[in-house]
């Protein structure tokens, strides 16, 4: 349904969430290179438990080569520096969800690109400069899932 896009990742242990919560949502993860880390690592593995096997997890080795990999239909990049708030806009299904690396966001020069159809931003107090990684993967993934009804998800307890 959804499209996460980590470009170039910096640490293990987030990375490894958002593969844990990737697999939780049927959702494909997408990893820019370069990483700041082996997919071996341990942190990696020990974060995103024994999901990692459930996880749709594919490799480019830049970003135009993701986006002739993947053709997606509209790429939203998650930074500071948007003015949208992250929940107005309207999420399509096939949509790409963009982030940063950890250190500092999103490339500008990324985020100049055509291919970038909207940027947004999570809201957070003033003097804030980011969320952790895996949250705002979270933040921004769960509330594309909850415009389309969660669809394939339980919603409802056994």
């Amino acid at each position: 349904m959804f499209h996460v896009v980590l470009h170039q990742p910096e640490i293990p242990p987030n990375t490894g969430n958002v593969m844990r919560l990737c697999a939780n949502t049927a959702t494909t993860l997408h990893l820019i290179h370069p990483l700041g880390f082996d997919l071996d690592e341990p942190l990696l593995r020990r974060a995103g438990l024994d999901y990692r096997e459930w996880a749709d997890v594919r490799e480019h080795d830049s970003f135009d080569a993701w986006l002739a990999a993947v053709h997606p239909g509209r790429v939203v990049a998650f930074t500071r520096r948007a003015g949208t708030p992250h929940d107005g806009i309207d999420y399509l299904p096939g949509d790409a969800l963009l982030f940063g690396p950890e250190s500092d966001g999103l490339d500008p020069a990324i985020l100049e690109r055509p291919e970038i159809t909207a940027a947004v931003r999570i809201p957070m107090v003033p003097r804030s400069r980011s969320l952790n990684l895996s949250n705002a993967v979270s933040v921004g993934l769960y509330e594309a899932l909850r415009q389309q009804g969660f669809p394939d998800l339980a919603t409802e307890g056994k």
